[in-house]
């Protein structure tokens, strides 16, 4: 008897998670237990009776005429799972790696933002005696201000793996005030400069962030969550395209981020690929 209990027991959790992640992949924020149930298999009495009990504790949100949003304590269950993400002391070695391998490059991490929209933060930076003034930023500004995804390798790397319903959001943005001549202006080109970053695994860009300028960027996942990109700028007149061994060392050097990449996967055999 008490074997068939926790059986059952089990069996509810999972309905409820699998409600919970259709949330995630359903696109658009609001949506009623019909649509629910569609995507998850269950009837649509039992989506019912789980939106409504998540309601107390906040996991989900009722909107008007039967529909349902994510609340903010399924926020509050992100920004734990957040917490235990992967070990980053190592950033900021990987970082300066890249510089000396690039000599000399502009080398940063970004980071998801986690509020006022979908935008890019600047987490770390290797720059060496750089004040950044050659890109029309300051490091205190560019530490400190949240930035669209729509322009530089850096945001385009990020936007690619992010869900079609805030893609839509940030390619209806104006392009930034200060965009360099090569940023996407137009949003059909953005959405395959997108399709590309997704197949080749890393977005290059052309004088996106500041004129005379060129980047490489990677994604940085965790669990497959996109978490944020490295990115390194060069001069253009100093690095027209981007060497092979360049594109491979950084791809490892995304995977020092990411849980599935491990502690030490950059090494001196990657960097004397370049």
């Amino acid at each position: 008897m008490v074997k068939s209990g926790n059986q059952g027991g089990s069996e509810h959790a999972v309905r409820v998670f699998r409600v919970q992640r259709a949330f995630t992949e359903l696109e658009g924020q609001m949506h009623g237990p019909g649509e629910l149930a569609e995507v998850t298999g269950l009837d649509d009495s039992t989506v019912h009776r789980i939106l409504q009990s998540g309601i107390h504790d906040g996991i989900f949100v009722r909107e008007g005429r039967g529909l349902y949003r994510l609340g903010s304590g399924a926020a509050r269950l992100g920004l734990k799972a957040l917490a235990h993400a992967p070990n980053t002391a190592e950033a900021h070695g990987v970082l300066e790696e890249i510089r000396r391998a690039t000599d000399g490059g502009l080398v940063f991490l970004f980071g998801l933002a986690p509020f006022g929209g979908a935008k890019k933060q600047c987490l770390d930076m290797a720059v060496g005696d750089s004040d950044l003034s050659e890109l029309g930023v300051s490091q205190r500004a560019l530490l400190t201000v949240f930035q669209s995804l729509r322009t530089g390798a850096c945001g385009r790397a990020i936007l690619a793996h992010l869900p079609e319903v805030i893609q839509e959001g940030v390619l209806a943005e104006p392009t930034p005030v200060g965009a360099g001549p090569g940023a996407f202006r137009d949003k059909g080109t953005l959405l395959a400069s997108l399709t590309a970053v997704r197949e080749q695994g890393v977005a290059i860009d052309s004088e996106e962030c500041a004129t005379g300028w060129n980047g490489l960027a990677v994604p940085v996942r965790w669990d497959g969550l996109i978490m944020g990109s490295v990115a390194v700028l060069k001069p253009k007149e100093a690095m027209p395209e981007w060497p092979a061994g360049i594109l491979r060392a950084m791809k490892g050097a995304a995977a020092v981020f990411t849980e599935a990449g491990g502690r030490g996967a950059w090494s001196s055999e990657t960097a004397s690929s370049f």
